[in-house]
């Protein structure tokens, strides 16, 4: 009776999946955007809306703005601003913006529409967590303190229409990068152009991304030109690519190392979550690239559908219940068209270009979500390029969930002296 319960329950989600399904319904500001075309400039903000701030001295708007992919299409990007009330300082207040990590990539998973959301960062995962997900800005409180001014992107895909990208770096770093246009370009906050960028896990990576696009930041005709670049805060972050070297050029070379690559991301039911997730973000900014070449006929429905409606905690749960310990049944014994995928992954990662300002990396020892060998890799590389990338490992034991509470002090203190013009010791290991 037990087996005959349970094939039942897969035969009915199986169904459930094969039905015609809508994209999840979100908050009014985010409706209208959904068929909404991305005219304008890179960074223009065409839509905004004022809310509530629990951030004493603050003001906060909701926005939409002009962003562009990996493949140089136009986007629409949401998100948030806060800034100081009351004049700023002649030169503008610096900028800072924030890069969000794993929330989903469906419409509704946007940070910016949970109430209050420009709260102090707030963890799902931890015991003083009070969502669903994952929502708030590190460090908020003391940088408006400060005068700076803090703008937090959603990523395009997150309420503003369009299949989001997720763990496409090279698409959320331009998404953070045209975030800092937008602030720029609010007159009414006075900011002006110095900028630091900071982010945690997807957001790390996207830190890293931006902090190698020299070209893209200096593009002349957006909302605001010529921002200068301070420093990049990289918490816990990943990079697909540094993991990926020596690529082979023949199929069959490639099909064993996208073998390694799913084994190693598919260990658990939440990075299973998060693999199929990326999959689905990749073959978005790479639409030649089909599901079917790595996930099974049921596979291709599942991962379509819930991708597209639930955000990341509540996607893992589903293949939990619907697959239990036979989730891994939705990918292909092996993978086809391995080599596309392989160079989509190092396509859409960080460039192998020197970083246009200095980068400081957090991290944790008992991080299983991004492995510190990423980063440390990433170290290396840029290190060889000439670049200023420091790796600060955290006290104690610091989880990938611990890292961005416990480096909150320290990173403030690097931020306010990257703004201030203080000189910097070279962090590269000594060799």
């Amino acid at each position: 009776m037990k087996s005959f319960v349970l094939r039942l329950v897969l035969t009915c989600t199986c169904l459930t999946f094969s039905s015609v399904f809508a994209q999840p319904l979100v908050p009014p500001f985010y409706e209208s955007l959904q068929t909404m075309q991305p005219n304008g400039k890179l960074g223009e903000i065409i839509k905004k809306e004022k809310i509530k701030t629990s951030v004493k001295g603050a003001q906060a708007w909701k926005i939409a703005y002009i962003s562009s992919d990996a493949m140089e299409r136009k986007t629409i990007a949401t998100g948030l601003l806060i800034a100081p009330i009351g004049k700023g300082p002649a030169e503008g207040r610096p900028i800072l913006a924030w890069a969000h990590g794993t929330t989903g990539s469906a419409q509704n998973c946007g940070p910016s529409q949970i109430i209050d959301p420009t709260a102090p960062l707030n963890e799902y995962f931890l015991v003083d967590g009070n969502s669903w997900t994952d929502y708030g800005i590190p460090n908020v409180e003391a940088f408006i303190k400060e005068g700076y001014v803090i703008v937090a992107t959603d990523y395009q895909g997150l309420g503003g229409g369009g299949k989001h990208q997720y763990a496409v770096a090279q698409t959320n770093g331009r998404d953070v990068i045209n975030s800092a246009r937008a602030a720029s370009s609010m007159k009414e906050i006075g900011a002006g152009k110095k900028t630091v960028v900071y982010g945690w896990s997807q957001g790390g990576g996207a830190t890293i991304a931006a902090a190698s696009l020299p070209e893209y930041q200096a593009m002349q005709g957006t909302a605001a030109d010529n921002l200068q670049y301070l420093g990049f805060v990289a918490l816990a972050p990943e990079d697909v690519a540094v993991m990926l070297p020596n690529v082979p050029n023949d199929e069959a070379g490639a099909a064993k190392l996208m073998n390694g690559f799913t084994q190693a991301n598919v260990p658990n039911v939440f990075l299973f979550a998060h693999y199929v997730m990326g999959l689905w973000g990749t073959q978005a900014a790479f639409p030649s690239l089909k599901l079917s070449d790595v996930l099974t006929d049921d596979g291709v429905k599942a991962v379509d559908k819930l991708s597209a409606n639930k955000c990341i905690h509540v996607l893992a749960d589903t293949f939990n219940y619907a697959y239990g310990d036979n989730y891994k049944s939705l990918l292909k014994p092996q993978a086809s068209n391995s080599l596309a995928w392989v160079k989509a992954f190092i396509e859409g990662s960080v460039k192998p270009v020197k970083p246009v300002a200095p980068v400081v990396i957090y991290w944790g020892t008992k991080d299983t979500a991004v492995p510190p060998v990423m980063h440390e890799l990433y170290q290396k590389q840029m290190c060889a390029l000439g670049a200023n990338v420091g790796r600060n490992q955290l006290p104690g034991e610091q989880t990938h969930f611990t890292t961005p509470g416990v480096a909150a002090p320290m990173y403030l203190e690097w931020v306010k002296d990257r703004i201030a013009g203080k000189s910097l010791a070279n962090g590269c290991p000594k060799s």
